[in-house]
Formats: structure tokens, C-alpha cells, sequence
């Protein structure tokens, strides 16, 4: 008993690394990817100054390795768009939050969708196909 109650112990322990800034950072790091904050996400190049691209609204972005970025924005009740950009040497990104957000300090937030276990499945196919696999 005394071992499971160590173990328990030393798991809370483990999630509890960090300071404030680094606990706000994750909360809103996961409100946004749940779109719950705006920002604006600009795309830079660095050699002529200009803005190549400027997206505004509920976005979430993923880095992918050092060359790409996915940016996914929420556009309605269940509409979505998806911008895939490169980086290079003379491009590069800054992501601006453009209103306060209120998180905790003090707890992590976990997000836990049991609806995603299992899988949207879409067939793609004819019928045809099974018909001849059956006989």
C-alpha cells in the first residue's frame, strides 16, 4: 500500500515542474488550440520587410520541424480553415494574442474528448468491388 501511495505521489510531483508564466503559457496554449482566443498570425519577410500574409481570428498553429507551419482557424459554429506556409531564412512567423485570456496559475488544464477514441471511419469504394469479393 505504502508503495502505490509513493508512486501516486511521485506521478503528482512530475506535472508539477514549472512556475506561474509556465503554467499560464500551457492553459493558453490549450485554449487556443481549442479556439477560445483570438490572434493574429503574420507571415514576415525578412529581406524586402513586407507582410506576406496576416490571418486574424481563432487560430491554432503547429510547428512542423523548422520549415513549415499549419495554421487551422475556427470560422463558424463547425467551419474550419487550414493554411500551410513554409519558412525559410528570410521568412519567418510571429503569432500576437489579441486579448487577455483568464487561466489558472494553479492547475493544468487537461482536455479529455472521449469521442475521439473512436475513429469518424468514411468508405470510399464501390459496391461493385464487394460484390465480386463476396462471390
Amino acid at each position: 500500500m505504502k508503495t502505490v501511495i509513493a508512486a501516486c505521489i511521485l506521478a503528482t510531483l512530475a506535472g508539477c515542474e514549472g512556475g506561474d508564466a509556465q503554467v499560464a503559457s500551457r492553459n493558453l496554449s490549450k485554449a487556443a488550440d481549442m479556439f477560445e482566443i483570438n490572434r493574429r498570425i503574420v507571415f514576415y519577410n525578412g529581406i524586402t520587410g513586407d507582410y506576406m500574409l496576416s490571418l486574424e481570428g481563432r487560430c491554432s498553429f503547429d510547428v512542423s520541424g523548422s520549415n513549415k507551419i499549419d495554421v487551422t482557424c475556427k470560422t463558424g459554429p463547425n467551419e474550419y480553415k487550414k493554411h500551410s506556409l513554409g519558412l525559410s531564412d528570410n521568412v519567418t512567423y510571429f503569432s500576437e494574442q489579441l486579448a487577455s485570456a483568464d487561466v489558472s496559475v494553479y492547475h493544468y488544464r487537461v482536455i479529455f474528448k472521449p469521442q475521439t477514441i473512436l475513429p469518424d471511419v468514411d468508405f470510399a469504394g464501390s459496391t461493385d468491388a464487394l460484390k465480386k469479393l463476396a462471390h
